[in-house]
This record gives structure tokens, sequence and C-alpha cells, in this order.
């Protein structure tokens, strides 16, 4: 078991777990070119009658485009920080992203965290600036919209930041929604482990993670090296929790270094969150 520890400046709420049971309409459709992407995935998670959804992206591509990666902390506020913004020029190639669509001071808002390929043929990764990225290409859109939940951005006194955690919203499931669970996960808690117990906690016994956007105090791989760096962004790029856990990631750490592969169980402790949805299989 992983004894990697981040101190957070504020202490560590009761709730570890937040968790609101919901209902997953299944997503499939593409992205257009020409809009924000803001924009585009709020519409359409609303054409599922959704608040909120948690999404896989794949293929088409950015531009224009903004990212940060994480960062030191300039100050005491928060154990860690992100970079200055980056925008790299041309149309940037997405590979894989995950997206956690919910809402933000009353209007519609994202996390996303993606894995691409600028247009020098650099490989990226990173926290997509909702404000700044549009659609160049035609994206793949994929996941759950969800029903009876949705996320909502609020300040978290333990890490400091602005946060997308569950709220029930109370809406009835249709008959034809999948089962499942939003979660929001908080520090220094291992990722899989704590999966695990979530699901089993829902009755889901197997369960599909849909989006997956976190950070973890570095990344220990079953099959890749270790991404050291302390403060990372992560997404899931496949995961099954239950018997013979499997969650796949693409990572970065504060040095710009990029890891994909699956992680080891019990050595990746959350650093600020997890935000995704656990669907029944």
């Amino acid at each position: 078991m992983t004894e990697r520890f981040i101190r957070q400046p504020g202490a560590p709420g009761p709730r570890r777990i937040a968790a609101v049971a919901a209902g997953a309409i299944p997503v499939e459709a593409e992205l257009p070119a020409g809009g924000r992407l803001l924009d585009t995935v709020a519409e359409l998670v609303a054409r599922h009658g959704a608040e909120s959804a948690c999404l896989a992206l794949t293929g088409g591509g950015f531009g224009p485009f903004g990212y940060v990666i994480p960062a030191l902390s300039p100050d005491a506020t928060h154990a860690a920080f992100y970079s200055a913004p980056r925008r790299p020029p041309g149309i940037t190639r997405l590979d894989v992203g995950a997206i956690t669509v919910g809402w933000r001071d009353g209007a519609p808002f994202f996390h996303c965290h993606a894995l691409w390929t600028e247009v020098d043929g650099t490989l990226g990764c990173g926290h997509v600036l909702p404000e700044e990225t549009f659609i160049a290409a035609p994206i793949r859109a994929t996941g759950a919209a969800l029903v009876g939940a949705r996320f909502k951005a609020a300040q978290d006194e333990e890490t400091g930041f602005k946060l997308f955690s569950p709220v029930a919203t109370g809406t009835r499931l249709p008959a034809h929604a999948i089962p499942g669970v939003a979660l929001r996960l908080a520090p220094n808690q291992d990722l899989v482990r704590t999966l695990e117990k979530a699901a089993a906690e829902a009755r889901l016994g197997r369960a599909a993670v849909r989006g997956g956007v976190a950070s973890t105090i570095g990344a220990r791989f079953t099959d890749a090296p270790p991404i050291v760096g302390f403060a990372t962004e992560l997404l899931v790029t496949r995961g099954i929790v239950g018997a013979a856990s499997e969650l796949d990631i693409a990572i970065v750490d504060l040095e710009g270094r990029i890891g994909t592969g699956r992680v080891v169980v019990g050595e990746n402790p959350v650093l600020m969150t997890f935000e995704g949805f656990l669907e029944a299989v």
C-alpha cells in the first residue's frame, strides 16, 4: 500500500466519497467543427434531457486551443496549482479526453483532461480551458448523460479549489436508464480501492468508469515507468472496477512528463479530486 500523502491547506472534510445514485442515458454523437467546445457539449447534454454528463472524447481536433498543466503553488493557499495558459498554434489533434459536463455559477461548465498531438508532432496532456477551446475537426463523444444527479462546482475548503461534486436533482429516472452512481473522491485515498468501495456501497457489482477526470500524487503503472512528480492531471481512458479492477490512464506531471498505462491497484492516491460515473455492467 502506498504511503504517499500530500497535506492540503484545509482540514479534511468528513465525507471522503461524495456519491449520488443516478441513471445513465448512453451518448454516442459527433461534435461538429466550428463551435466552442463548452457550448457544443452543453447542447449535447441538453438534447439528452440531462444536466450533466461523463464522456470520452476521441479523434478530431482543437483550434484555437488553450490548456494548463500542474505547477507548484505560489503560496500556501493550495498544495499545488496550474501553469500559465499554453496555446499551441494551428490545429491540435485530439487523441483522447475525459470530460465532466456540469454547472458552475449557474451556467454550464466542464472539467476536461486530454491527451493530444500538436501540429509539430509534440505529444501533450493537461487541463483543457473551457473558455479558450474550439472544435477544429469533428470529435466523437461517447459515455453517459446523467439523470437524477448533476455535477455542480462549489468551493472545497480542504483543497482551496472550486470543484465539481455530484448533487441529486430529484428527477425521476426513465425506464431505459442504466443504474449507476455519480462520484467525487476527496484527497489522499487510493483511486482504485476507493472506486471499488463506492461501487460496492452502491451495490453495482462490476462497474464501468465513465468520464474520469482526476489528479493523483504521481502514478505507479503495471506496464510503464512511474510518473514521479507529485502534482498531476489525469484522465481515465478505460476503467472497470469490482472483481479484478483495471484502470488505464493518461497523466501529466508538473515537469510536463507524460505517462500512459494501467495503474497499480493500491498505489495511486488522489491529490485533489476524482470525478466520474460508475455504470453497472
